[in-house]
């Protein structure tokens, strides 16, 4: 193994946030060269051994058990994202997963009924990988009027919303807290390589944003995990201006790797204006079966 791997590195990165004074310790020792608890500190702490401790972060131990997990999480302070997160790099470590290049994803008839049924706002059905599956009319016009409706359709074509919002130009000046909505976008895709570890395709594109945002790579280093449920931006949407909207993220029962994003407003407001502006510049454009459909996979040959 090189490295400390995904389980040593969210160690690590968790032990840099805490201060001495965050887990009651007293400053008594040399001056710190580094921010952040000490790994003898963080073991004593867990009840662990240091050397024991210390190769879990270097990833050459895989085996520890239920007990030890529960002493570092309490240690290391870590909240009920966090401590799932935890668990899921640990199984990981020990079946170690080998990658593999799964299908593409599929769409399903009750999701392209239910986006359908949310006409009226702003709504993308997202993959595991944050692929758009598809988008209605008017998610399509405020968060990604500038590319291809069609785009979803083919599989190899397929919009992805992380690589858009960190190297796509429009869709960084489309959020006015842009960092914010990045850091949300980064902590759902650490769940998701927790969940998915063996997907070559999503660790095929952490390498990409890793060579080519600088962005990313601090934000990733971070680790952190908190999925983003709901949370509100302000878009300065070139078409209609700034528009403040609640982004939400709906879970699929069905395909639980999916998810429905949809965009509110308040009722009355300026920005519910904006959007009705908006679905008025777009052409007043109803989404249809066939605006939704997407191409699971190409004709056979007969």
């Amino acid at each position: 193994m090189n490295g400390p791997g995904p389980l040593g590195a969210f160690l690590q990165a968790r032990r840099a946030r805490l201060r001495p004074e965050d887990v009651g310790l007293r400053e008594l020792g040399p001056r710190r060269r580094v921010a952040g608890l000490r790994r003898e500190e963080l073991a004593q702490l867990a009840g662990v051994s240091v050397s024991y401790y210390a190769r879990l972060e270097q990833g050459l131990s895989r085996g520890a058990s239920a007990e030890v997990l529960d002493a570092i999480a309490r240690a290391l302070l870590l909240d009920g994202h966090e401590r799932e997160h935890l668990d899921r790099l640990a199984d990981s470590a020990r079946h170690a997963p080998r990658p593999r290049r799964p299908r593409p994803e599929k769409l399903s008839d009750d999701t392209r009924d239910l986006l359908r049924a949310v006409d009226g706002v702003p709504a993308i059905v997202l993959g595991r990988r944050t692929d758009v599956l598809a988008w209605n009319a008017l998610g399509h016009s405020l968060l990604a009027g500038h590319l291809d409706f069609l785009g979803p359709r083919d599989p190899a074509r397929r919009p992805n919303m992380s690589r858009m919002l960190f190297l796509d130009p429009h869709c960084q000046e489309l959020y006015a807290d842009w960092k914010g909505k990045a850091r949300a976008v980064v902590g759902n895709l650490r769940i998701a390589v927790g969940r998915h570890p063996e997907d070559a395709l999503l660790a095929e594109l952490i390498g990409e944003l890793t060579m080519r945002s600088t962005e990313f790579v601090a934000l990733w280093r971070d680790h952190r995990v908190t999925p983003c449920d709901a949370a509100s931006y302000e878009l300065r949407h070139p078409v209609v201006g700034t528009v403040t909207v609640t982004q939400q993220t709906l879970s699929i029962a069905r395909s639980p790797d999916q998810a429905l994003i949809v965009c509110t407003t308040p009722a009355g407001s300026p920005s519910e204006a904006a959007l009705a502006l908006l679905r008025q510049a777009s052409g007043d454009r109803s989404p249809r079966a066939d605006d939704i459909r997407v191409v699971e996979e190409p004709p056979r040959q007969a």
